[in-house]
């Protein structure tokens, strides 16, 4: 490495001036972190420079100020105490330093072993159809929609997070041109998160986000379930509307049944299942799809 220029000494310097001390060769900056225009090098020293990342200040020397290269904040090892008398407190400390190190070995692997790893999904054996619509039982409903619906719409969903099955199908009463309610059902599989918490926030408190509701809950079907439902008909038969949702929740696994009708003047059912009715039928075939999804 080439020694840098020494500044020019001024023409009119005393012949008798006492030598100046030899001067340690000045080291160039070094590259560091900081970009132009302000680069930060390391202080002078007799060392030599290595081809680094980040320069090394030579023993004794301060550390430069480069926020980057700045060493981890960890107390430094105690030295092994000497062999020989007088050591006790030496041993203390190298013992102390020692469980520390362990303890914040063993807290780690904690976390990764355990706090860092989620339970595993409890799905209880279900599994979802790839075809709702002809794997679902709705037979309850059909003893009054007596015609079948040929062009049903449904979907699936198969994915590392979720599985889902859905299908929505127009119910028709015999002679009936057009769909006189509607019963859609939807089977999730949630395979990364359990589902608890949110469905329990989502239906138990259904009525405090949707006004007009009624929310009970059904005792014997999966973990926890609740019966939504609302009548705005008020005994006319020519407008207003039946709502019924019955949501349930087995494990990691949640099952939606749900039926509608909406009755004007220009509709051709004018007598529609009474609410009660309707409820019953969800709590019979939930329990029975719910079982034959079931492993």
């Amino acid at each position: 490495m080439s020694t840098p220029p020494q500044p020019p000494q001024p023409a009119d310097q005393p012949a008798q001036r006492p030598p100046q001390p030899q001067q340690q060769p000045a080291v160039p900056p070094q590259p560091t972190a900081y970009p132009y225009p302000n680069p930060q090098s390391p202080p002078p020293g007799t060392f030599h420079a290595q081809p680094t990342l980040a320069a090394q200040p030579a023993p004794g020397q301060p550390q430069p100020g480069n926020p980057y290269a700045q060493a981890p904040q960890y107390g430094p090892v105690p030295p092994l105490p000497p062999a020989g008398g007088g050591g006790g407190a030496g041993r203390a400390v190298l013992w102390a330093a020692v469980g520390a190190v362990v303890a914040s070995a063993a807290w780690a692997a904690g976390v990764l072993l355990v706090g860092g790893r989620s339970d595993s999904a409890d799905l209880r054996g279900y599994s979802a159809p790839s075809n709702m619509c002809s794997s679902a039982d709705y037979s309850s409903f059909k003893d009054e929609y007596t015609e079948n619906d040929s062009s049903p719409t449904r979907t699936s969903l198969k994915d590392k997070a979720l599985d889902e099955s859905y299908c929505s199908v127009g119910l028709k009463k015999s002679g009936s041109s057009y769909a006189d309610a509607y019963l859609t059902m939807q089977l999730d599989l949630h395979k990364k998160t359990d589902p608890a918490p949110e469905f329990t926030a989502t239906w138990k408190n259904y009525g405090d986000s949707h006004t007009g509701y009624d929310v009970d809950p059904v005792e014997g079907i999966g973990d926890e379930a609740y019966l939504v439902s609302q009548d705005t008909t008020n005994g006319s038969s020519s407008s207003g509307s039946r709502y019924a949702t019955l949501a349930v929740r087995d494990g990691w696994v949640t099952y939606t049944m749900s039926y509608s009708v909406y009755l004007t003047s220009y509709g051709e059912d004018k007598d529609p299942p009474a609410l009660t009715d309707v409820t019953d039928w969800l709590k019979t075939d939930a329990k029975a799809t719910l079982r034959q999804f079931q492993d």
